[in-house]
């Protein structure tokens, strides 16, 4: 199976947005908001962080709740819903499905005080409710009085349904979903958008025939049991018809039967999207699993601390201190050898802080060994005088196997970015979660994150010019982020000076991205009125990568147009910086070994199936944007320039782009009917036919659009043919 692109930038935000919803994010140094420079911002960020830990609140408490019911203590869960929901126990249905339930764990306790509470529990509460919660409810308090007679063990006995302990789970969920409705309280968006791509994912793969490439996650992530559906009001039981376009829409978005969209529907008082967000929410997941998945994405952007704890001044002496002593018989008498260590010193405004070696005459010099002092804020000098006789004494030519440690400076590169990356929090309110030592120590089976043991000399093809030996994890991640933020502020010389320094193999293999990253630097010099440095640039690099490979000419000539229009914002509408990036993460990323995380792998083959399977069914998605799924598609490439020199917004992601486009309703056609091209023969199906079809026959829309086109979009001789 192929895989779709997916806009990184656009799952960060869902991810922070999940993130921060289940409040498993803690800031770094401080939880408190940053200061605004008005109050009216500081208003809107009071009300939203007021609006996301009510709603985290609420979520809570239904978990508490739905935790009570499964472990049978009815009497704690009534108690919370008095406290937080008194609304719902007035509805007596709901009502004498707790107290048939609490009866029957009192007898469960299989002692003398418990057969006197279920007593209690029977004259004073469930005799009253059975007498009017709905028809059925008198027959079935006569039914569970057989509890009295038939042990629970008996799994032969008339009652053994309610003795079972699946009892607990149903009411537990049904009473979520009543709870969630009620408080108006749902999963984060992330948490829904991917429940509906896996469900679309498993019924596309099953119909079509083919494997999945990311089933075992999927299908421990996305459980088979769902929560049972609340329950319509009696009031609401005489409700309008609703639009077919909905029911049918529903119905096949959630799989659900045409009578189970229908009651959800009237659930929700009509509202469509509402009753989606009910139906997905019924839908478990794994949270632990999906926490985990989270944490790995969340310290692969540089969202989460990857954990590295900062380092005192006496640590880093101790640290230097060998280093020093083995630097001193390179420097003969003829050399003036001076190693200076200075924390905290020449920050850069950007936050940044820099390693410079460099001669005292301004040659380039061999830098120490400190590959253990990541993340701290360091500057290390190391100056060499050049004797009488002008021996240089440098060696950081980048293809010298004997230098085997250089540019230490990138790895401070993201020192100030770091600081502002949040911790993993865990969810310490509920159980089914990680603490931050957990994820933070945890080798994920899901998962193949680098072992600190694995050295990059090992990979095939590095060979002796890797001239950077890196074996920390940690440092791994380090590196990939700080090349990362580099190229997302623009750096580009930079970055290819850094990579070059840690691989010099590493741009032959990936000519692309050195064109995009010339790009960028060309564009920055024409911005700055620096043309002759551009033309440079060009002549030196975009010219000979184009000679090499035909597809660069045309961005090649439509990049050098910037020079006609130098007063123009060319690089930031040229290149899109963040897709630049997190191009160069991937790749840097997966030279070190470190793999893309597990929930991008998911993503990329569910929105591919989410493409394919709305192509058969030859509609638009009438839930993406709702789900942001639209946004997870727009993907913007800096691979072709001229695209962003005429000042269009391409969509790299047009697997979908064929698709027939069919009016989501009926009623937003003038005349009713909304013409879809069904199939090669070119025969017109309107709207109406495909729904009729779908309704009566209970086929998912591809297939009646099928049936209809073998018999010239006729849906009453295609309802004869069936029957006949």
């Amino acid at each position: 199976m192929d895989s779709a692109p997916v806009s990184w930038e656009a799952l960060d935000a869902l991810i922070v947005d999940f993130a921060k919803s289940e409040n498993l994010l803690e800031d770094s140094f401080s939880s408190s908001p940053p200061s605004s420079p008005s109050s009216s911002s500081c208003s809107s960020y009071s009300s939203s962080t007021s609006l996301s830990s009510s709603s985290y609140h609420s979520r809570l408490t239904i978990s508490k709740i739905r935790r009570s019911l499964e472990a049978g203590d009815i009497d704690a869960a009534m108690d919370l819903l008095r406290s937080h929901a008194p609304s719902i126990l007035d509805d007596r249905r709901l009502l004498f499905r707790l107290q048939k339930q609490k009866f029957i764990e009192q007898l469960r306790k299989g002692t003398s005080e418990g057969r006197d509470s279920a007593m209690a529990c029977l004259r004073t509460a469930l005799a009253p409710c059975a007498l009017d919660a709905y028809p059925e409810a008198y027959e079935e308090f006569k039914h569970v009085l057989l509890a009295f007679i038939y042990d629970k063990d008996d799994k032969t006995s008339p009652v053994a349904n309610e003795w079972s302990e699946r009892r607990r789970y149903d009411i537990a969920g049904l009473m979520s979903s009543v709870l969630r409705a009620h408080l108006n309280t749902y999963d984060p968006v992330f948490s829904m958008t991917l429940r509906y791509l896996i469900t679309i994912h498993k019924g596309y793969c099953f119909r079509q025939g083919i494997v999945s490439p990311v089933s075992d996650l999927t299908q421990r992530l996305l459980l088979d049991e769902r929560d049972p559906p609340a329950i319509a009001r009696e009031s609401l039981y005489e409700a309008p018809p609703f639009d077919e376009v909905d029911v049918q829409a529903l119905a096949h978005a959630v799989e659900l039967t045409r009578q189970g969209a229908v009651d959800s529907l009237r659930f929700s008082k009509g509202d469509l999207f509402l009753a989606f967000q009910n139906e997905l929410c019924r839908m478990r997941l794994d949270v632990s699993m999906l926490d985990e998945l989270v944490c790995e994405y969340c310290v692969y952007r540089g969202i989460v601390d990857s954990g590295l704890a900062s380092t005192s001044a006496s640590e880093m002496q101790a640290i230097l201190e060998p280093k020093v002593n083995q630097l001193e018989p390179r420097c003969s008498s003829s050399r003036n050898c001076s190693l200076e260590v200075d924390s905290g010193a020449n920050k850069h405004s950007d936050g940044e802080t820099s390693i410079n070696n460099t001669h005292m005459d301004g040659s380039p010099e061999n830098n120490a060994d400190v590959s253990s002092m990541q993340g701290m804020d360091v500057e290390l000098r190391y100056a060499c005088e050049p004797s009488s006789n002008h021996e240089d004494c440098s060696t950081s030519g980048l293809h010298q196997s004997e230098n085997p440690r250089a540019l230490q400076r990138y790895r401070t590169h993201g020192t100030g970015e770091r600081s502002k990356r949040k911790r993993w929090r865990g969810r310490h309110d509920d159980k089914c979660g990680m603490s931050f030592d957990e994820c933070n120590g945890l080798e994920l089976s899901t998962t193949t994150l680098v072992s600190s043991s694995y050295t990059l000399k090992e990979q095939q093809g590095l060979g002796k010019h890797f001239i950077l030996d890196v074996n920390s994890r940690e440092d791994k991640y380090e590196i990939v982020l700080g090349l990362k933020e580099l190229a997302r502020k623009g750096m580009a010389a930079e970055v290819v000076e850094e990579v070059n320094a840690m691989d010099p193999n590493f741009f032959m293999q990936n000519p692309m991205l050195l064109f995009k990253l010339k790009q960028v630097e060309f564009l920055k010099l024409v911005s700055s009125g620096d043309y002759s440095s551009a033309l440079r640039v060009a002549c030196a690099h975009l010219g000979p990568l184009a000679a090499s490979d035909a597809t660069l000419l045309k961005p090649l000539k439509e990049t050098l147009l910037a020079l006609l229009r130098p007063n123009e914002d060319a690089l930031g509408k040229g290149l899109p910086l963040h897709a630049l990036s997190t191009s160069l993460q991937v790749a840097i990323g997966s030279r070190l070994g470190i793999e893309e995380p597990q929930l991008m792998k998911i993503m990329k083959a569910t929105l591919y199936s989410h493409n394919e399977w709305f192509k058969l069914q030859m509609c638009k998605d009438r839930f993406e944007s709702h789900l942001r799924i639209d946004s997870l598609k727009e993907v913007n490439t800096p691979l072709h320039p001229s695209v962003a020199m005429s000042n269009l917004n391409a969509d790299t992601s047009t697997l979908g782009s064929s698709q027939v486009t069919i009016s989501s309703s009926a009623k937003n056609s003038e005349d009713g009917n909304s013409p879809t091209q069904a199939s090669s023969r070119d025969v017109i199906c309107d709207e109406n036919s495909i729904l009729k079809v779908m309704e009566f026959l209970a086929l998912p829309r591809a297939d009646a659009i099928h049936l209809l086109a073998q018999y010239n979009g006729n849906a009453e001789m295609v309802i004869q043919q069936i029957f006949a």
